[in-house]
């Protein structure tokens, strides 16, 4: 783990999360790179939801992983790749809006392991509501070459 951020960093992430054929899939975007902290947002899609119209909670679940695994994967030195190992949501309200914002942000940073918290909201008019919460679990990988960026 770095005290400070690698320099390309935002570089790194952006061609990784080009390559996640799942949040493409769904229509997710980067929106937000920073040091310890990255935020998709996902337009609504009727196809994305449950049977009472909301937003399914494994999409929810994917997404605030993935935010959070990038946000861990920001705080890591460039030869090094994440992995999720374990996490936990909680779904607050239901997933109902016309956009949806993820955020990871870095709790714990840390050389092997490294724990990250997520917030999801919808978005609609108003103040955005808080949809579900997330603690993610990382594994820092290095010298795998079925495992980079």
């Amino acid at each position: 783990m770095t005290d400070f951020p690698p320099a390309d960093f935002a570089d790194r992430i952006t061609r990784s999360f080009a390559r996640q054929a799942a949040m493409r899939l769904i229509g997710a975007e980067l929106t937000r790179i920073e040091h310890g902290t990255v935020e998709i947002e996902l337009p609504f899609d009727e196809k994305l939801t449950q049977q009472h119209g909301f937003l399914h909670a494994g999409v929810i679940s994917a997404v605030l992983d993935t935010a959070c695994g990038y946000a861990a994967y920001s705080v890591i030195d460039a030869d090094a790749a994440i992995l999720t190992i374990e996490f936990k949501v909680n779904l607050m309200s239901p997933g109902r809006g016309e956009r949806f914002l993820f955020r990871g942000e870095v709790t714990k940073p840390g050389s092997n392991i490294i724990v990250a918290d997520g917030r999801g909201y919808a978005i609609s008019d108003g103040p955005a509501k808080l949809i579900a919460t997330m603690t993610g679990t990382m594994m820092v990988v290095r010298g795998r070459e079925d495992i980079a960026g």
